[in-house]
């Protein structure tokens, strides 16, 4: 069994779409140096690496048909994060991009030969502009392990989600495939990235021992009503 953490950013919609967010081992907490929820569509991780650090930023791109001053303040914000981050942390952008990726010449120093599709949308061009390289079209596997997504009718499939990092520190990536395997109650598969980094423990101040409650209060009816109340308000 795994101990596990969430962090993650929440959708403002009524609809639950949306929101962004990581899922850690409680032990890689030890490495964490900090996180923001920016908004729904975006969230970052920072984690303390011996040599550099690790910024991780979760992102959810709108479709290519959602409007384009959507897209536009999209990549904007993911600019904003992107300008904000240290040039020696080694960034790596992974999630939904809904990029698809083609293998046009102009796009060779970004895009590697074993992308699923063709030509490249709009959205595939974020990479190009600022020096990354989208390394889950950089290792050879088969058709079905560069399947991120699969449209409800098992018609359509797509490499929409991606792992992207700055280029000079791509070398740290050594595999990126897509898992058939888990079931995740989603039209996406999940994506496997093998990074090889030597991480630094954070060494935290060890904090006072927390106060131990009075429960005798809890026997007088009226503070009980009190707690209750309170909490009853906190919830």
């Amino acid at each position: 069994m795994f101990c596990l953490s969430i962090a993650y950013s929440r959708s403002s919609s009524k609809t639950g779409q949306g929101g962004t967010g990581f899922m850690l081992l409680k032990k890689m907490q030890n490495y964490v140096t900090g996180f923001e929820p920016y908004n729904e569509r975006l969230c970052k991780l920072r984690i303390k690496g011996k040599y550099n650090n690790i910024m991780l930023i979760n992102v959810y791109a709108p479709t290519e048909d959602h409007k384009e001053e959507t897209k536009e303040r999209f990549y904007d914000n993911l600019q904003y994060l992107l300008d904000k981050t240290p040039k020696s942390d080694i960034i790596i952008i992974l999630g939904d991009v809904n990029a698809q990726l083609g293998k046009e010449r102009l796009y060779n120093e970004v895009t590697g030969q074993y992308t699923l599709h063709e030509e490249t949308n709009r959205n595939g061009e974020f990479a190009y502009a600022n020096s990354m390289v989208v390394m889950s079209t950089n290792f050879q596997h088969k058709r079905i392990h560069k399947i991120t997504w699969l449209s409800p009718d098992q018609n359509t499939a797509s490499q929409i989600d991606h792992i992207i990092i700055n280029a000079n520190k791509k070398g740290v990536i050594e595999d990126v495939r897509a898992m058939r395997g888990p079931n995740t109650d989603s039209d996406h598969f999940l994506v496997n990235a093998v990074i090889k980094q030597k991480l630094s423990v954070i060494h935290k101040k060890k904090l006072k021992p927390a106060l131990k409650w009075n429960k005798i209060y809890l026997q007088n009816p009226s503070k009980l009503k009190e707690y209750r109340s309170l909490l009853h308000n906190k919830l």
